[in-house]
This record gives structure tokens, sequence and C-alpha cells, in this order.
């Protein structure tokens, strides 16, 4: 369902259906470089955007369920990639959105952003999304650089933030199935 270019996730080219995660299936292994990854005990958000390269999309949901809201603005970024990758496009938009305006977008994007209008592609269009994708998601690996180093991070949880109001709201919500979000 997902494409891969180099073991780089792009966008699907069909929505999965909404019940995908929870439908009964063989265990399978997690991806190549899991272990590798989380050995290497790097800032949350650096080490959620290494599994998002490596497609270990449940590790990604892992290490972002606290870095919902602001001034986590690169967990949420990465949540804007993440559900963007699985075809969840609302919720993808939605975190765009919240970002729109922060330093890490202006380092990505140079301002607003590139948001595509969701329409679908043509011919060469799909490299050509494919290539920003790689760019977008090499510029958030460079910026978490930048800001939290490539140490040793032996605490987690300074990377977590209280979640707002809004997106506790919205969790809950979920939860009841009230409305679609995070």
């Amino acid at each position: 369902m997902i494409k891969q270019n180099g073991g780089f996730p792009t966008t699907p080219t069909s929505k999965p259906s909404a019940h995908h995660s929870s439908t009964c299936q063989t265990p399978t292994p997690p991806p190549p470089f899991t272990n590798q990854i989380s050995s290497l005990h790097l800032h949350s958000a650096l080490e959620a955007a290494l599994h998002i390269l490596n497609y270990d999309l449940p590790s990604v949901h892992f290490l972002l369920r606290k870095m919902q809201s602001l001034p986590a603005e690169e967990g949420m970024f990465l949540h804007e990639v993440l559900h963007r990758i699985e075809g969840d496009y609302d919720n993808a938009q939605a975190w765009y959105k919240d970002v729109s305006d922060t330093e890490i977008m202006e380092e990505v994007w140079g301002g607003k952003g590139e948001g595509g209008k969701g329409e679908e592609l043509e011919g060469g269009e799909f490299e050509r999304l494919e290539k920003k994708s790689r760019r977008e998601i090499e510029e958030i690996v460079g910026w978490c650089v930048g800001r939290f180093g490539t140490g040793v991070w032996r605490d987690g949880t300074v990377a977590c933030v209280e979640s707002s109001e809004k997106v506790k709201k919205a969790g809950q919500a979920q939860v009841t199935g009230d409305e679609q979000r995070i």
C-alpha cells in the first residue's frame, strides 16, 4: 500500500482503511533498523524522524504522543508528516495548520509552506512530490540536529510537553468517536 523508493516511504496511492491497525494479523518483525535507532538515545524528535525514514510508524506514534503542543513544534510537524504517510490527510492538514507559523516551518519551507491541494497526481508529478517529501524530512532532521544535537539524551521526558486544551479535546473526541484528530 505504501510505495517506497530506496527505503523512503512516500505518500500512499490509496487511503488505507480506517481500521487498518486494529485488524488481526500475524505479527511482523519491526523494520530493519528500529533497535539501532532506538539505542542511539537521541532527542525524541530526531529519533522519531529517523523512525519515519525507517518506516517504523508505531515507534513514531509512541515518541510523538507527548509532543503534540507548543513548544514542541518539531513533534507537531512530524505528526503532520506521519499522518500524511499513513494517508490520513485530514489529520495531516490539521497538524500542518497548527505548525504553519512556527520556526521549523520557516526553516523547512521558508514560510507558510507549500501544502498540497489534494489533487490527483499525473505523470512526473509523483516523482516531484517524492523529491519534495525527501527534502522536507531531510530539512526536519537538520533542524532537529541543529537544535538538539546528536548527543545522548538519557531522559526522553525532557521532550514532553503538556497537551493543549485543543489537543486534549480532540483526543477525547477521537476516543469517543465524535471527531477525527491526532
